[in-house]
């Protein structure tokens, strides 16, 4: 059901509310072009500044848009449990397909916290679950050795989002916690490398302007063809170090705004671009072809 490009999608604001039309049609825009699933309310969503209502509401429009095309992983996680369940059993009675489960941020809990956190979360819904490993935000790493002991005692913990960018780390990740448990990339370039050791897909903040190509990376790599999949790597590259140079979603709604794709609107605490930032991502957006 994981696999190959799956869009971690934007979450579209117009006159500080979201706009559920343009919402629509960037759904549609992906499964148009390929993207194999879609995550509302992830970290490129703005998760973190929508109330509950609003979150809520995302992913049911998601849903309703989607129409069963495309597995709908609904990004359902807190730094609190309890509002991790609430927020879940939601996204389940939707009729989300699956659940990205964030770290508990900010109040960094220890590797059994982690554990038990994670399991009363999967014991409260039978819809699968899927970690998501990204210390650089949440302030606390899932071990591998963590991971394995939940893919073992949680029948519906069934994958990760690692955006750890330790290659070694994923590897053990491989190793400790079986075949029936799927790496997926947390880090647009580290799509291919981790396809190389056993990964099978992308949740991806670039694929938000360009999903064909992030979507024929991974299906080139799928069909053996090594060398496709390495030239659309190495042109992607670029263009996801442009979308990084800020904190995401900074700079991938201000290149949608360029696009004209959805209006640029953040909410604070993020705010718009630093000029020369500006003028580097407009660089890589023309020399991909993007931006005339």
């Amino acid at each position: 059901m994981f696999k190959g490009s799956i869009v971690a999608i934007v979450t579209p604001f117009k006159n500080a509310k979201i706009d559920e039309k343009k919402l629509r049609e960037l759904i549609e825009f992906h499964i148009k072009n390929g993207t194999s699933g879609i995550v509302p309310c992830g970290t490129t969503g703005e998760s973190a500044t929508l109330s509950f209502e609003e979150h809520d509401r995302v992913i049911e429009i998601t849903i309703e848009q989607v129409k069963k095309r495309v597995p709908v992983i609904a990004g359902t996680g807190s730094n609190s449990t309890e509002e991790a369940i609430m927020l879940t059993r939601h996204a389940e009675k939707a009729g989300a397909d699956a659940s990205l489960q964030v770290s508990p941020y900010y109040n960094r809990p220890t590797q059994k916290g982690l554990y038990e956190h994670f399991k009363a979360i999967a014991d409260s819904v039978k819809i699968p679950i899927i970690l998501y490993n990204i210390a650089s935000r949440t302030g606390v790493n899932i071990e591998p050795e963590t991971m394995a002991r939940m893919a073992q005692d949680c029948k519906n913990i069934v994958a990760v989002k690692e955006a750890s960018g330790n290659l070694d780390q994923m590897s053990r990740i491989k190793l400790l916690c079986g075949d029936n448990f799927d790496l997926i990339s947390g880090d647009d370039s580290l799509t291919l490398p981790v396809l190389g050791i056993g990964g099978i897909g992308i949740i991806s903040v670039v694929a938000n302007i360009v999903p064909k190509d992030v979507a024929d990376l991974v299906s080139e790599f799928e069909k053996g063809n090594i060398k496709r999949a390495q030239d659309i790597h190495y042109k992607l590259l670029p263009l996801i170090k442009a979308v990084f140079i800020e904190t995401n979603p900074i700079p991938v709604k201000t290149a949608m705004g360029l696009l004209g794709m959805c209006e640029p609107d953040l909410r604070l605490p993020m705010c718009p671009m630093l000029p020369e930032n500006l003028e580097k991502l407009k660089k890589a957006l023309k020399d991909y072809g993007l931006l005339k």
